[in-house]
């Protein structure tokens, strides 16, 4: 058994996720902050489906992302055993970011959006930007044709 895994489709990343009982609040509806979570997993899968191996660039001092802006529309509800994709597009590449845009979808309904934008920042913290390696990835997924 292999932990999930998204793809790449044209200029977007798919991820599924589930709803599970420890993500729901008493009513049986998904906590908002989860929604957070499951678009930072879709992120990540992003990064590694790209060939971008963070752990390997943290542990060599070079740095990581971190989330530095976040906007977030909750339309409808998720709710306990919902299947959902994570979509995931990147809208803007700069020297040491990236903005993305990433909708939480249960079939083709939409249920939260979610403007991010990520920064690659020093293990201390501090702005820097993003290896060549990873922006000439990043430079392909978003320049590919979604038809």
């Amino acid at each position: 058994m292999q932990p999930p895994s998204g793809k790449i489709e044209g200029a977007t990343h798919y991820y599924p996720v589930r709803v599970f009982f420890e993500d729901t609040d008493l009513s049986g509806i998904a906590y908002h902050a989860n929604y957070l979570k499951w678009c930072e997993r879709a992120r990540s899968d992003l990064l590694r489906v790209l060939g971008i191996n963070q752990r390997e660039a943290f542990e060599a001092g070079e740095g990581v992302y971190a989330v530095s802006e976040a906007q977030i529309k909750w339309r409808r509800p998720a709710k306990l055993d919902d299947e959902m994709i994570v979509e995931t597009r990147a809208l803007e590449l700069r020297a040491a970011s990236a903005r993305m845009e990433q909708k939480v979808m249960r079939g083709e309904e939409l249920l939260a959006q979610v403007d991010i934008v990520a920064a690659f920042v020093t293990p201390e913290g501090r702005p820097r930007r993003q290896p060549e390696e990873w922006r000439r990835a990043f430079e392909q997924f978003v320049t590919k044709d979604d038809q």
